[in-house]
This record gives C-alpha cells, sequence and structure tokens, in this order.
C-alpha cells in the first residue's frame, strides 16, 4: 500500500526526554569512563531506533533491487523506495517539482554542476558564490570554472555581524548564470536571506541553487514556495542514515539538464550506436540505488513527523545561545556568529591559548563530543585569520543539563591550562 501524508500524526510540541528514548547511542559511556554528551550534531545527527529498525528489516524481509523485477520482494522494495521519494516531497513541499536520490549534498550539488553546468555554462559565463560556502559548493565550481572558462565572483560577508554584504551581493549577480548559496552556515550558524537572494537571482535571469544541509534538521523549507530553481540536502543531518541525499529540483531546470553518470535504470533503450534516457528522476540515478537508505531516511521522516518542526528549532537555538552567551564571558574566547532567529544552532568558538585540537581532546575526555578543525570551510575561517575553532551544535536530544555541564567542563579547562 502506497504512503500517503496521511500516514503521518498530527505533529506536537518536541518532549526532549521521550525523543531521548530512541536513540541508543545516547545511553553510551565512553572508554574514559564518562557518559556521551553528543554536540557534533552539524556534522551528523544520531539515529532513532526505528530508522535502524527499518533499514535492518529491510535487509532482512525484503531484500531485492528495484524497479527491475515482478516478483514480491522487488515490488516491497520498490514500493519502499518510491514511498521515501515521496515523503521527501510532502516534507519539503516539493509536489511541484522532481526529488533525484543522491549520496548527499556533495553529490547534488556536484550534480547541479555537471549536468545542468555543463549544459548551460560557457567561456564568459558568470557563477556567484559567497564566502561563506561549504568545500562543496566551491570545489565543483572551480573544476568547472577550470574546465570550462567560467568566471566565479564571490560575496562577502561582515567580520562583525556575519551578515552578507547583500549590496555586494546585488553587483554579483548581475549578468550571472547561477547562484549558489548556502542557506545556513555550518560554522556561523547564520541563516542568509535567501527568499531575497532567489528573487534578485530571478530578476537577473540567473539560475539559484541552495545548499540546505544545515537548514533541513530544524526547518521545513518549502522548496516551491521558496521559489529557488535547485536545493541540496542530507539524510544523516536530520536522523536518517548516511550516504544518501537529494537534490529538488524545479521542472524548468530539470529539462535544461543531462545525465552525465550512464547505466542500468536511468534509460529507456540501449542500441550499439545510441541509448534514449527516462524522462523522470531515475535518469539522474543510474545503477542500483541506495535503497536501504532510503528506506531509513523514510523512517526518519515518520519520527520527526511526530514532532512540531518549530519546536525543534526553538529548543536547539535555546541552547546554543545560553551556551554561547557563557562562552563569550569566557577570557580570551571568541564565538563566531550571533544565535540570531531563525539561525542554526551552532556555536563556533576558539580561546586565544588554548588550541582548537588540544580543547577538542580535553572535551572529548570529559565525555563531550564536539567538532575540531575548519569544518570544511576553509576560505571563511582565512577571513577571520584563524585555520580552526571548536564548535559544538545542538538538535532536539540534547537538553538543559547537558548544555551547562558542557559550559562547565570549557571553563574548568580554561581556567586550568590557559
Amino acid at each position: 500500500m502506497a504512503w500517503t501524508p496521511e500516514c503521518w500524526p498530527t505533529p506536537s510540541q518536541l518532549d526532549v526526554s521521550a525523543a531521548r528514548i530512541d536513540f541508543p547511542i545516547l545511553a553510551r559511556t565512553l572508554p574514559s569512563g564518562k557518559p556521551l554528551v553528543y554536540l557534533d550534531n552539524s556534522a551528523t545527527t544520531q539515529k532513532p531506533q526505528q530508522v535502524i529498525a527499518a533499514m535492518s528489516q529491510y535487509y532482512e524481509n525484503s531484500n531485492s533491487n528495484v524497479h527491475r523485477a515482478a516478483h514480491t520482494l522487488a515490488a516491497e522494495a520498490t514500493q519502499s523506495y518510491e514511498d521515501a521519494r515521496e515523503k521527501l516531497r510532502h516534507w519539503f513541499s516539493a509536489q511541484k517539482s522532481r526529488v533525484v536520490f543522491t549520496s548527499g549534498t556533495t553529490e547534488a550539488i556536484n550534480l547541479v554542476a555537471h549536468s545542468w553546468g555543463r549544459a548551460n555554462l560557457q567561456r564568459g559565463d558568470v557563477v556567484v558564490l559567497t564566502e561563506m560556502e561549504h568545500h562543496a559548493d566551491i570545489v565543483p565550481w572551480q573544476m568547472l570554472a577550470e574546465e570550462r572558462g567560467v568566471e566565479l565572483r564571490w560575496v562577502p560577508f561582515d567580520l562583525e555581524t556575519f551578515e552578507l554584504d547583500m549590496g555586494a551581493f546585488d553587483v554579483a549577480v548581475e549578468g550571472a548564470s547561477l547562484v549558489g548559496v548556502v542557506h545556513t552556515s555550518n560554522v556561523l550558524g547564520v541563516r542568509n536571506p535567501i527568499e531575497q537572494m532567489v528573487k534578485s537571482a530571478h530578476s537577473a535571469g540567473a539560475r539559484i541553487l541552495i545548499d540546505a544541509a544545515q537548514a533541513a534538521p530544524h526547518d521545513r523549507l518549502g522548496f516551491d514556495e521558496l521559489g529557488a530553481d535547485f536545493l541540496a540536502v542530507s539524510a544523516h543531518k536530520m536522523g536518517g542514515p548516511t550516504a544518501i541525499g537529494a537534490l529538488m529540483i524545479t521542472e524548468d531546470a530539470f529539462t535544461e539538464m543531462q545525465p552525465f553518470m550512464g547505466g542500468g535504470d536511468m534509460i529507456r533503450e540501449v542500441h550499439f550506436d545510441h541509448s534514449t534516457f527516462q524522462e523522470n528522476e531515475h535518469r539522474f540515478e543510474a545503477g542500483t540505488p541506495r535503497i536501504a537508505e532510503a528506506i531509513g531516511w523514510g523512517a526518519a521522516l515518520d519520527w520527526l513527523a511526530q514532532w512540531d518542526t518549530d519546536s525543534i528549532h526553538s529548543h536547539s537555538l535555546s541552547l546554543a545561545r545560553f551556551v554561547a552567551d557563557e562562552i563569550r564571558a569566557i577570557p580570551g574566547m571568541r564565538v563566531f556568529g550571533r544565535q540570531a532567529e531563525g539561525d542554526g544552532a551552532v556555536v563556533s568558538f576558539l580561546h586565544d591559548s588554548i588550541h582548537a585540537n588540544d580543547l577538542g581532546m580535553m572535551l572529548d575526555a570529559k565525555g563531550f563530543a564536539v567538532r575540531t578543525g575548519h569544518h570544511c570551510a576553509q576560505p571563511l575561517l582565512r577571513r577571520f585569520d584563524i585555520a580552526a575553532t571548536n564548535r559544538a551544535s545542538f538538535w532536539l536530544y540534547n537538553n538543559e543539563q547537558e548544555a551547562e555541564d558542557f559550559v562547565d567542563a570549557v571553563k574548568e579547562i580554561c581556567q586550568r591550562f590557559a
């Protein structure tokens, strides 16, 4: 029986204690003897038991390839796989658009660069990017620029307010063919004025690609209403499995794309002298797809559907604000970000006399899992003349006690070693 939106319940306010029960890893004790406090959610979120069970159930009961056979297992696998696509279409309000499965946000952006960029960009064409971009929205365009002679224009951000220079954006977008912009920065947590950027890009005649990897865990987005041409997301940052993501594409942009990977499932007919291709999303899903991962992502959406998304965001951001305010008060500490309404629940910080890696290791010894490094955003960090930060990021299963304990741990380390 095919999935329908009526299968999802009316969402309720987030209950953190109830949500935590579904995450077995949160009960883990680390080798240090300390209980795990997981604060690396911007890198990847933990998975509820329901996701783990759904993937295991597929392998135990319905393991088969999809789209290619008439037997029962193939029918079950195909239904579950395509149900996952429909859940995504509904979750992101992309009913008028295409939803293509990828390995994640990185492959989704590369798909745009290869399948749309190579088909539409020539020497002298312009792609506009921002200085906030993740490497995944920089390197593919650099490769295309080197191959095709495409010009890359960069939109700066203010080092004090952490906001994009929208005046510079309005200048850069003139004559551009494509804009690539991160919805929410994985380092700063800043939510960019996406709606304004979409309008400006289209007014200038440019397509626009949104990297929504950091936004998806706390924002339903609404792709059709947003009006962007492409939107890239990853499952593993919203309670789903690794190795799967999606690219949402408007019908107009979809017709401008050419396949870049050939093989089974993306074809209609193959002859010795030519081939014809599928007209639906399978056109960009060559080979055996990520079936178990799609099913797991569908289960993650089923699980998330019980909670009100606004309450998830409000809860996570309140923890980030508390931690950021407390850390800012520590002598020698600098916080990169603002934690404004709508921003991601991210706190990037750096002490002026404790190396980020040392601080990260000392926090790990106390049970706190935080990110340390450049966060795949080296150009952004170079704007601040730094090479790394520590980053604590929060999601729906983190609670106030964890935030308070984390602050106490950071203060204790700084008092001892600064």
